[in-house]
């Protein structure tokens, strides 16, 4: 069975490598990265799903993403009242 991990050589601006360290906590800096670098990769996916949606379905309007907003916030809301007057 192989390793689940390994280790690679990066080179990155000191000013990062040094704000990553203080704010890596017990982890270290290695899962610091590893999480950083997960999430980048997470981003970069969603950013290839909405440029293949937006090639089919043209680009979301702003009123398109304010609705939705709209829509979330009033569903937050009816959680918080324990979904008392959920429609």
């Amino acid at each position: 069975m192989g390793d689940l991990t390994g280790k690679y050589s990066i080179t990155m601006p000191r000013d990062i490598a040094e704000a990553a360290k203080a704010r890596s906590g017990p982890s270290g800096l290695s899962a610091y990265v590893a999480a950083a670098v997960a999430r980048q990769i997470e981003r970069d996916s969603l950013n290839e799903l909405i440029q293949v949606a937006e090639a089919e379905h043209g680009p979301v309007t702003d009123e398109e993403i304010q609705t939705l907003r709209d829509q979330l916030h009033q569903a937050r809301q009816r959680q918080t009242r324990g979904g008392a007057d959920a429609a």
